[in-house]
């Protein structure tokens, strides 16, 4: 029976506008719900509600559906019924300042809390200076000093009277005070002292050194009263501080009275100011000095104050720095230094308590990122330290250790899946830290409800971006560009980032027309300029057809020559070619050869193809006879390279052809695979292969003999272009379906396929019939040929 050409209505599904209710998408409710992604979507709500460690995201699917927006919408509508998590500071450590303290404060808190010690530090610049200028500090400071000095010059006195009278007089030197003899009032001389006898030399020397004992007594004497003298001075400086600032420590300790590490922070700052006062007392040289106050100041890593939930990040570049954070470092008189108010916060302090969305690959980019974030996750804190430090390597600038922050969140990894398949098998740490998959399709049921919900798509789109609405028939437009993106008629693309492309270019050329609302012929514009953007090539290829260049018949009749159908995609467009397949066959036993193939300008996938045409050749032909012949098969002007099997049902027409030496209609192109039984198989880029024949048909001419032969499975991926629809139902172009090389071969020959009759024969008249003749006819003349050389043989041998 012959194949049914395919009807107008099969060629494109058209999206029915009765399925809308509104008059334009500015009537609809914007939506951030992810679409189209039941398993996705069920995935990501378990992997954010389950508490257990471990149960982190691998979002998997194609790029382009939209992924980090939609997911990041989607999290940030559950985030914000959650509790909004803790700021955190650092302050000093005033026992060890080279690991600041890290201090957990209620959202919001923190910068309030920075803003008190502030406060606080422009008190203590400004109350203790006043407090220790006054006439009752300075009296008293004075009446302490006068009284040591009052008490130093009794005691001295003293020792100069016991010494004088013995004939000593005390001397300052280089090392202190020192007991001499004098005479007359001065010191004795080296040579008086030689002149004594020794007896008195003796004498004098035992009197000296008693004194000289009890010159060291006073003198320690008089450090113990300086000692006493400075306690009391310090005394009353840490009572004046105290009494200056105990009502500013107390104002703070009121707001904090049931947080232990806040308290304990302000009772170490108190003590500190009571231990440091030098740097609030007045200078007693008069001198400008530049005090240091950082120490009391609070670094705010995470401020909370606005944040509304729980955090939804989004980290584009994550560095290992932008992840962990990072210390930064100054200059201070040639050394390089740091303090803990350079400590800067990275995505992960930003997100803890909530989400953080990052693309695998970008991470893995970095692999001191990576590591570090299994770290972080399997040890559950952030650390922020230098690269350096975490790879063990020395920092030769002075820096900081502070103390880690506990991390509580979710992360969201996006990526594809081979990065899946290869982190599970190659990273052991992977499949215990990301032990959810939320698979992303890059297709959906076209059904009412999701087109309603391309609708409301579109709707959002425009309300966020402040584009024009559109109408139901754009909609419809729209929805029947994701069925052309998915390349199936009863399936809608999930590459929502395309389809957002779409609905943005056709609200500019809406406004460049006039218009404001969108309308079909807005859409149809946006993707006609888009085209025309990106098909400089297949213009030059067609204008090189049209002219003779490129060699393709599109009439006439000829032995052993199809016109196949490939696709060239230049990345952001891609269009069908036709290509010449041209078959020799000859007597031989080389069986079928592909030129391509022998010069290695094949792929695996086409060469499987060519080696399936021997298995049909063989199971068709030759279950009585032998398969003997040589066959040669090309793409004829092919200097690129050839990958896929789309081809193979071409290339068994041609090889047929040849061997039956039956011409083929050169008006008719084919594109399909075929297995070893001759059942032709779905190819991919049905819709392109077949535009691209029609548009050099059209070229030359629509004559109604020309068409395109596809699989009957690929029926339902058609989603032609108006302008091919419109020629099928006038009769100038015709698609038909097969599901075998016999429905193939009767299209392009005219001629029955052919059936084995109960002896086994094909009925003459028929391809298979003279294909089977040939066969048998180069099978007998092989063998002849070489019964006829062996006969010379023997007879060479025989003389």
């Amino acid at each position: 029976m012959p194949v049914q050409s395919l009807l107008p209505q099969q060629l494109r599904a058209t999206c029915d506008t009765s399925l809308f209710s509104f008059a334009t998408t500015a009537e609809l409710e914007p939506s951030t719900s992810i679409i189209g992604q039941p398993r996705g979507t069920r995935a990501i709500e378990f992997g954010i509600s389950i508490p257990n460690k471990g149960y982190n995201i691998y979002v998997l699917g194609p790029v382009g559906t939209g992924r980090g927006t939609t997911i990041e919408h989607f999290l940030q509508e559950r985030a914000r019924a959650q509790p909004v998590p803790l700021d955190w500071l650092y302050v000093n450590n005033f026992a060890t300042p080279h690991q600041p303290r890290a201090i957990a404060f209620p959202a919001g808190q923190g910068v309030a809390f920075q803003a008190q010690m502030l406060n606080l530090i422009a008190n203590l610049s400004n109350d203790l200076p006043q407090a220790f200028d006054t006439d009752a500090y300075r009296e008293a400071i004075d009446q302490i000093r006068e009284a040591l000095q009052m008490q130093q010059a009794e005691i001295m006195q003293t020792v100069e009277h016991k010494a004088a009278a013995a004939g000593f007089g005390l001397m300052n030197t280089p090392s202190g005070l020192m007991v001499t003899p004098v005479q007359e009032g001065k010191p004795l001389t080296l040579p008086a002292l030689q002149e004594m006898d020794v007896a008195a030399r003796r004498e004098l020397e035992k009197q000296q050194e008693a004194l000289t004992d009890e010159l060291d007594d006073v003198l320690y004497h008089i450090h113990q009263l300086e000692t006493a003298a400075r306690q009391q001075i310090q005394q009353i400086d840490r009572d004046v501080t105290a009494n200056a600032i105990q009502h500013h420590f107390e104002h703070i300790r009121d707001l904090y009275p049931d947080d232990p590490e806040v308290l304990l922070y302000l009772n170490e700052v108190y003590q500190d100011v009571l231990n440091q006062i030098d740097d609030f007392a007045p200078p007693e040289d008069d001198s400008d000095q530049e005090i240091d106050l950082r120490r009391y100041e609070v670094n705010v890593l995470v401020d909370h104050s606005r944040t509304t939930g729980v955090p939804v990040i989004i980290e584009p570049n994550p560095t290992y720095y932008n992840l962990f954070g990072r210390i930064e470092y100054e200059m201070q008189s040639g050394v390089v230094l740091t303090h803990f108010t350079n400590i800067k916060s990275g995505s992960l302090h930003r997100a803890n308590g909530g989400y953080l969305i990052m693309d695998a690959a970008d991470l893995l980019q970095d692999m001191a990122a990576w590591e570090g974030l299994k770290r972080a996750l399997k040890g559950g804190d952030i650390r922020v330290q230098p690269v350096a430090t975490m790879d063990g390597e020395r920092v030769l600038a002075k820096s900081l250790d502070p103390e880690p922050i506990p991390l509580s969140i979710k992360i969201i990894l996006m990526g594809n899946a081979g990065i899946y398949y290869m982190l599970y098998e190659q990273d052991e740490d992977f499949s215990t830290l990301f032990k959810v998959r939320a698979d992303f399709d890059s297709l959906m049921p076209r059904n009412a409800e999701q087109v309603l919900a391309y609708a409301t798509f579109i709707a959002t789109q425009c309300q966020k971006e402040s584009l024009h609405p559109f109408d139901p028939a754009a909609v419809a437009q729209v929805v029947e560009y994701g069925s052309r993106l998915a390349e199936y008629q009863q399936k809608l693309s999930t590459r929502f980032g395309a389809v957002a492309d779409l609905v943005r270019e056709a609200s500019y050329w809406a406004g460049v027309n006039g218009r404001t609302t969108v309308t079909p012929a807005d859409v149809k514009q946006a993707l006609a300029e888009r085209a025309y953007r990106a098909n400089r090539l297949e213009e030059v290829v067609l204008e090189q057809i049209l002219e003779g260049s490129i060699f393709i018949a599109t009439s006439g009749m000829v032995i052993g020559q199809v016109n196949g159908l490939s696709v060239i995609d230049t990345g952001e467009y891609a269009f069908g070619q036709p290509g010449r397949i041209t078959a020799r066959t000859f007597m031989g036993e080389s069986g079928v050869v592909h030129i391509e193939r022998e010069i290695d300008m094949s792929g695996p996938i086409h060469q499987k193809g060519v080696l399936t045409l021997n298995g049909y050749l063989g199971g068709t032909y030759a279950q009585h006879q032998p398969l003997s012949l040589s066959a040669s098969l090309t793409f004829e002007q092919n200097y690129g390279g050839i990958e896929g099997d789309s081809a193979s049902c071409a290339e068994l027409y041609a090889l047929l052809s040849s061997l039956g030496r039956l011409p083929v209609r050169q008006g008719v192109a084919v594109t399909g695979s075929v297995n070893q039984r001759g059942e032709v198989q779905p190819i991919g880029g049905v819709n392109e292969k077949i535009e691209g024949f029609f548009k050099v048909c059209q070229a030359r001419g629509l004559t109604g003999d020309q068409g395109v032969i596809i699989p009957a499975s690929n029926v339902p991926h058609l989603m032609l272009a108006d302008e091919v629809v419109t020629a099928v139902a006038n009769g100038q172009f015709t698609i038909w379906p097969v599901q075998t090389i016999d429905e193939g071969i009767e299209i392009l020959t005219g001629l029955t396929a052919g059936q084995r009759d109960a002896e086994g024969d094909f009925p003459p008249g028929t391809v298979h019939y003279a294909v089977q003749e040939r066969l048998f006819n180069l099978a007998h003349d092989l063998k002849r040929f070489g019964n006829e050389g062996d006969d010379e043989e023997e007879e060479e041998s025989g003389t």
